[in-house]
């Protein structure tokens, strides 16, 4: 067994070098790259990771191009856009681009369209989530409430108001939590 095999035990030299970084550029519809954006940004996912999830699937990807319709994919405009992708993604990429006679670029469009569900779902929990900050903030606001009537009645000072206080505190921070994340989501209604 080689020294680097020892290191990391079930690895082979092939499965290192194709987790190894490398660029590519790609010509996408401005959909495309927002789609890929959105969906990393908003899901924590690094685009990366996302690429090689959407891409790496060689059946998948056999069974995608057969349905590419190259006419209509030459009739949407696109722009030059760079991403970092493992090896193994784009070799798979050119694998199935020469098995089938596909641009590369026209696989990694229809690969992300994919996404495009994914997104409509989201979207969906959005609304739901923006029905659910207002319902919190309700509640909250209803702490806030008691809270300033136990101090009228207790007082500042008293232990159950100290308390009462700490409460309030990790409500607000909370609050403001979620209303930063409905910001950040604020793409989605956008899509």
């Amino acid at each position: 067994m080689s020294k680097i095999e020892d290191q990391f035990p079930g690895s082979t030299m092939f499965d290192l070098r194709g987790k190894q970084s490398v660029r590519a550029t790609f010509k996408l519809s401005q959909k495309a790259i927002d789609a890929i954006g959105l969906v990393a940004i908003h899901m924590g996912i690094k685009q990366k990771s996302l690429f090689d999830h959407i891409i790496e699937d060689m059946d998948a990807l056999d069974s995608l191009a057969k349905t590419i319709r190259i006419r209509q994919f030459k009739k949407i405009p696109r722009k030059q856009k760079t991403f970092v992708l493992s090896r193994r993604t784009i070799e798979a990429l050119e694998a199935i681009s020469q098995a089938y006679g596909t641009p590369r670029d026209a696989l990694v469009e229809y690969s992300i369209k994919k996404l495009e569900s994914i997104i409509n779902a989201e979207k969906a929990r959005h609304e739901e989530r923006k029905i659910m900050l207002r319902d919190i903030i309700d509640h909250f606001n209803q702490g806030k409430s008691f809270y300033k009537n136990a101090i009228r009645i207790l007082g500042k000072d008293d232990p159950f108001c100290r308390r009462l206080e700490k409460a309030v505190f990790a409500c607000q921070k909370t609050e403001d939590e979620l209303i930063d994340f409905i910001k950040k989501s604020k793409a989605l209604e956008e899509f």
